[in-house]
């Protein structure tokens, strides 16, 4: 069984060069990093035994990035993407190093070896062994960029899937899409993931419906969408675009497994699914928001937020019974940088916000253009000026970075802002929706009865 995945490598190779031409004094920029670490990624001496499963297709391993250079200089074609990066990542103990690399030169061979240079690894420091591939965007053949398509990366399986049955190896009968990588370390380090979220409240929904009805209602009181038609069941939050499959989060929820335990904690009536707020909300906090208004006093609003959420002040115990704010504890790390860099820097509205990015944008083009200037007078100076003159151009390197830091800051505070509106808003019509149900409908249950089964 072989699994297979591709991305690009995006830069500029104006910096790559550079870099090769002095690689201990030139600093890589944040965009070109990703491209340095590929390579040194790659071809890892403590991955690869040493080099023993490194091979080169098209090039010489030990110059395969110069060559590549060279290749994109030749047809002119330096921008967009400079590289890609991928993978083949085998069952474990199902393969030697031997084999494992010998498939992933022939894959390798096939889909890229007749236009493009190639770099193919094999690492052994894992429980599974796996092969990294990592080639030219730009063909050497006829300067044409590769164009990974859906068809490109249907080949890729089928090729590797092929190659696996020659070698008698196990495939996957049914692929499915693999979430994205940072979402799959976030689930498997428990996160509230959106879809963490969806398991926990479609749980308490079968367990607290005697029946399909309510259990719909159930969710849609939770502030879902849901979608039960044909043998597919599904269901999303509003801010997403797609609905996801109920039997994508567990292979068992398929609709006559979801019928067959409906009810199993609800021997004494349904449940109710209810959305709160913390109930002990702070004066100073309490006018931060107002329902569809967008507010201006963004660092308020920012700790209105972090106080729904139950991650301010240290030590409350409130959790959110929102599934738009349970996903939200999965940011927390970033909610947080960001508050502080709003307290740090005095940012209480977005007057502020924008006057603090226009006043760091202004600064980093002034440093890029002497960081220019700097370029310029290391191609006349001499030996030693040059020395002096790459360490002052680092340290420019580096305030940019810094800068480039505050802007980032700047644009999540400004978009994350606006999406906490939102999301208030759509928490806010959620709990007017179950105010208005309840006094339509009358209570059929005995709530203490409900209450002291929870």
């Amino acid at each position: 069984m072989a699994v297979t995945s591709l991305w690009h490598v995006k830069g500029s190779i104006k910096d790559v060069i550079d870099y090769i031409e002095n690689p201990e004094k030139t600093v890589p920029s944040e965009e070109m990093q990703d491209f340095f670490d590929v390579f040194s990624y790659v071809k890892n001496p403590s991955k690869t035994n040493e080099g023993e499963y490194v091979s080169a297709v098209n090039c010489l391993k030990e110059t395969a990035l110069q060559q590549m250079i060279l290749t994109k200089k030749q047809y002119q074609k330096t921008g967009g993407y400079i590289a890609w990066h991928g993978y083949q990542s085998f069952k474990p103990d199902e393969v030697t190093p031997e084999q494992c690399h010998e498939i992933g030169l022939k894959l390798a061979r096939e889909m890229w070896g007749s236009k493009y240079q190639i770099i193919v690894a094999t690492h052994l420091d894992k429980g599974h062994l796996h092969n990294h591939f990592c080639f030219n965007s730009v063909s050497y053949l006829d300067g044409s960029k590769y164009n990974y398509s859906k068809s490109e990366q249907k080949r890729l399986r089928e090729v590797s899937d092929r190659l696996c049955f020659e070698y008698g190896l196990s495939v996957i009968e049914h692929p499915k899409k693999a979430p994205s990588r940072p979402l799959y370390l976030d689930e498997k380090s428990g996160k509230p993931t959106r879809y963490n979220v969806y398991r926990e409240d479609l749980k308490e929904a079968i367990n607290g419906s005697r029946d399909l009805q309510h259990m719909m209602k159930y969710l849609t009181d939770k502030g879902y969408e849901v979608d039960f038609s044909g043998s597919h069941w599904k269901m999303k939050l509003p801010q997403y675009k797609h609905f996801t499959r109920l039997d994508t989060l567990d292979e068992r929820l398929t609709p006559d497994f979801i019928r067959s335990c409906l009810g199993g904690a609800s021997q004494y009536g349904n449940y109710k699914a209810r959305i709160s707020y913390s109930p002990h909300m702070p004066e100073q906090y309490k006018n931060a928001w107002k329902p569809h208004q967008k507010t201006t006093g963004i660092l308020a609003l920012y700790y209105y937020w972090c106080y729904q959420l139950g991650i301010f002040p240290k030590g409350t115990n409130y959790k959110p019974t929102s599934p738009l704010m349970k996903e939200e504890l999965r940011k927390l790390d970033e909610i947080t940088a960001q508050v502080r860099y709003m307290s740090k820097q005095g940012i209480s509205t977005l007057s502020d916000l924008h006057a603090d990015r226009e006043q760091n944008q202004s600064e980093m083009n002034k440093l890029i253009d002497y960081r220019q200037h700097l370029r310029n007078k290391v191609r006349r100076a001499t030996p030693a000026e040059k020395e002096k003159l790459r360490e002052e151009k680092q340290g420019v390197t580096w305030q940019i970075t810094e800068l480039r830091k505050r802007l980032k800051y700047a644009d999540g505070i400004e978009k994350r802002s606006a999406h906490i509106d939102e999301c208030l808003d759509q928490i806010h019509d959620t709990i007017e929706n179950q105010r208005s149900n309840r006094q339509k409908q009358p209570v059929k249950t005995d709530r203490r009865r409900e209450e002291s089964l929870r």
